[in-house]
């Protein structure tokens, strides 16, 4: 009998376990929704209001949208009789992928210096290069506005798109330079011995492998240039050359009426870019980060 009490208890333990482990998930798994949903909110009210009639939008602060209406849409696209947010948002558009271009070129060809070829000094500048992330970008704005107010360079883009092309972005330098490390270095030593300069290494061996590293750098440095604000407010100065987070600023007007409404359409639109990089690169921008921060 004691045998048989005992082969029970034995029975009856994995199943405990088993119940225990159920609830656990279901536990992570309702907290997980609660934060998620406390999360969401105030981006589903956003969108929820903006398809609100404006003198509606804080007396009702549920999310279905009573009197449903796309005037919003209209009036905020039109936003003013000079400029409408189709300027605003070829703008953001084109410092967006200039700047992604300039990271991908100058950051990859940095990051390859750094992870595989020898030279003098190289130590030091890899201790200036990241030091470089330490300093906060307030720190550095003043001497880079007199500069390019000397060679009249204010009011256009290249103050913007300039510096990405010259690897300043000590950040995604790192996060190519520690997936390079990564890389077996008997694929360089193979290459070399078919006859590829280093630069053919880099380009047609190291690069296509780089790929999880170089989207991650391409979704980070379009949303940081999309929603882009200070840098943009300092150099951009007439509304022709605005960009749709300096757009988004004509709806709030302290000495008179702010069009809640239409900023809340306008800044819906102004998160499907994003919205669509990342669901179309997601996976790689998981693989990037996850890989950047295992190896080297």
């Amino acid at each position: 009998m004691q045998n048989e009490a005992t082969v029970s208890k034995l029975n009856m333990t994995p199943l405990k376990e088993s119940r225990k482990t159920t609830r656990n998930k279901w536990i992570r798994f309702f907290v997980l929704v609660v934060a998620s949903v406390a999360m969401l909110y105030p981006l589903i009210w956003m969108v929820s209001s903006s398809f609100k009639p404006e003198e509606t939008i804080f007396q009702n602060m549920g999310l279905i949208p009573y009197g449903f209406t796309f005037e919003n849409y209209v009036v905020g696209w039109a936003s003013n009789s000079v400029v409408t947010f189709t300027t605003y948002f070829f703008n953001s558009i084109k410092i967006s992928t200039l700047s992604v271009i300039g990271n991908l070129i100058a950051c990859s060809l940095t990051a390859y210096a750094f992870a595989r070829l020898n030279f003098k000094f190289k130590g030091l500048f890899f201790s200036l290069m990241m030091l470089t992330m330490m300093v906060p970008q307030h720190a550095t704005i003043v001497p880079q506005f007199i500069y390019f107010t000397r060679f009249g360079l204010n009011n256009t883009i290249i103050p913007l798109v300039l510096p990405r092309f010259l690897a300043v972005e000590g950040f995604f330098i790192f996060l190519i330079m520690q997936f390079i490390r990564g890389l077996p270095r008997e694929l360089d030593e193979a290459a070399t011995i078919d006859g590829c300069s280093k630069y053919a290494v880099f380009f047609r061996v190291l690069l296509p492998l780089c790929k999880p590293a170089l989207i991650t750098t391409v979704i980070f440095t379009f949303i940081w240039s999309w929603n882009d604000f200070f840098t943009q407010i300092i150099y951009l100065r007439e509304a022709p050359m605005w960009t749709v987070t300096l757009g988004l600023r004509l709806f709030i007007d302290a000495t008179a009426r702010s069009a809640f409404g239409p900023m809340f359409a306008m800044s819906t639109l102004s998160l499907v870019p994003i919205i669509i990089l990342f669901i179309f690169f997601q996976k790689y921008l998981v693989e990037g980060v996850a890989t950047t921060g295992l190896k080297g």
